[in-house]
């Protein structure tokens, strides 16, 4: 039994403002002295990111899709464990699921799942009166989620906030606070959204605390308080990430830095609770891989923005290069993909994959099914996952001789070669903790 105050802040549809809204009450509790728990529906790497600045604690992902419904109060349990308030960012609108037509992984069944109140986001930029249609078409919509507050967003004058208020004010919806319009308090973005806070921390950590100020100024935060306060117990024992029988010892270099920030918390803790000793290294600035590496984890990020510098350290590529030749367990995923291949855009890679990868036009978004088809460190033949893509490239060939994945739908994906398990799909371990375990039992093996 879990009772911790939440508060689920989702939006009326995408581009509202729900990262600047959550962020900025994140900061605003934190620099109170509460111990904020920050959560993002959804798969989304970039968000999360801006939250753990504002909280200064690890922002997690909420998504029914990538882990099943019966681990979303468990892993909510375990990431606002010691928290005082848990704020829960949402994904797209509040009704808007992973199929389009139903709501399975919005922000609303997250929301029911977690029995947590709605502070809803309305853009008001362009609305005056209409706001309370909105308002009531959102509250009244589904009767399992309750949309306890209202923040108005981007607010052009008091006169304009009085006219708001006073239109939603028969509702009997509290709005909770209205912000006005301030461009310097918005992120940069690129071609898949903001700019992701460990390219910009600096930065990112000066906006956000202008960014907690203004919300302070505008939010009600007492209301917001009370508003988490009024959520009930949540009937759910936190998830672990401890394995039945660790293998310690072995060692998991970990690629992070500017070019690799995409990475989910509990597969780290995972690798941990496998019994590894997880290493960070930075591609782009560090000559060599960590002392005593027995297995690499390449995850996601942006490497088309740094290619250059990724490109001219020559010692790491061959480095991962040899590495991978040795037939070490080498498991990459997106951008880790890229980066295994034997060029971007022209530039050299690690060459470690015969294939290279150019930079589209063309965004491939969207969940996956998928099942292995080849055997390698991260997973047996036949074995069965979900996972998300979201990338502006392409990889020729996208299959190996012998390929990672068959994709529902669409046929084989990645490459599977010697130790090497590299692919397109970001996958949550927590769905799959034997993945982990087993990338830790043959990075042993093979050490041994």
């Amino acid at each position: 039994m879990v009772e911790i105050p939440r508060v689920v802040v989702a939006g009326t549809h995408s581009g509202v403002g729900k990262t600047t809204v959550s962020s900025g009450i994140m900061a605003a509790l934190a620099a109170r002295g509460l111990r904020v728990a920050p959560f993002k529906v959804g798969p989304d790497f970039i968000d999360p990111s801006y939250h753990a600045l504002a909280a200064g604690r690890s922002g997690r992902n909420l998504d029914p899709f990538l882990c099943g419904e019966d681990l979303i109060g468990p892993l909510f349990s375990h990431g606002a464990r010691g928290a005082d308030v848990a704020v829960i960012e949402g994904v797209m609108g509040l009704f808007d699921g992973k199929s389009g037509g139903g709501d399975f992984a919005s922000t609303a069944h997250v929301a029911r799942l977690l029995g947590a109140p709605v502070l809803l986001v309305v853009d008001a930029s362009a609305m005056a009166r209409s706001a309370a249609a909105v308002v009531h078409g959102y509250a009244s919509f589904d009767p399992r989620v309750r949309v306890g507050g209202v923040i108005l967003n981007r607010v052009g004058s008091k006169t304009h906030e009085r006219m708001l208020r006073e239109a939603v004010e028969p509702l009997g919806v509290p709005v909770l606070g209205a912000l006005r319009r301030d461009v310097g308090l918005a992120a940069p973005e690129r071609h898949l959204g903001l700019i992701p806070a460990a390219e910009r921390r600096r930065e990112a950590q000066r906006t956000l605390s202008r960014l907690g100020t203004s919300v302070a100024r505008g939010v009600d935060l007492e209301g917001i308080l009370h508003l988490a306060r009024s959520a009930g117990p949540l009937e759910a024992e936190p998830w672990s990430p401890e394995a039945p029988e660790p293998v310690p010892g072995v060692r998991v270099a970990v690629a992070s830095g500017r070019a690799f920030s995409f990475l989910y918390r509990e597969n780290l803790e995972l690798l941990r609770g496998a019994g590894a000793e997880v290493l960070f290294f930075d591609p782009a600035a560090d000559e060599g891989l960590p002392e005593g590496a027995d297995a690499l984890y390449l995850g996601g990020g942006f490497p088309e923005a740094y290619a250059a510098e990724l490109s001219e350290n020559r010692p790491l590529r061959e480095a991962v290069r040899r590495f991978a030749a040795e037939g070490r367990p080498v498991v990459a995923e997106c951008g880790g993909l890229l980066y295994l291949v034997r060029s971007l855009d022209g530039r050299e890679m690690c060459g470690v994959l015969d294939a290279g990868a150019r930079m589209t036009d063309r965004l491939t978004l969207g969940y996956r099914e998928a099942r292995a088809l080849t055997a390698s460190p991260l997973a047996g033949a036949g074995e069965e996952v979900r996972g998300h893509e979201f990338h502006y490239s392409v990889v020729e060939p996208p299959a190996g001789e012998n390929p990672a994945w068959e994709i529902a739908g669409r046929g084989p994906e990645g490459f599977v070669a010697g130790g090497v398990h590299a692919s397109y799909l970001h996958l949550h371990w927590a769905a799959r903790p034997e993945m982990p375990r087993r990338l830790v039992r043959v990075a042993a093996g093979v050490r041994a």
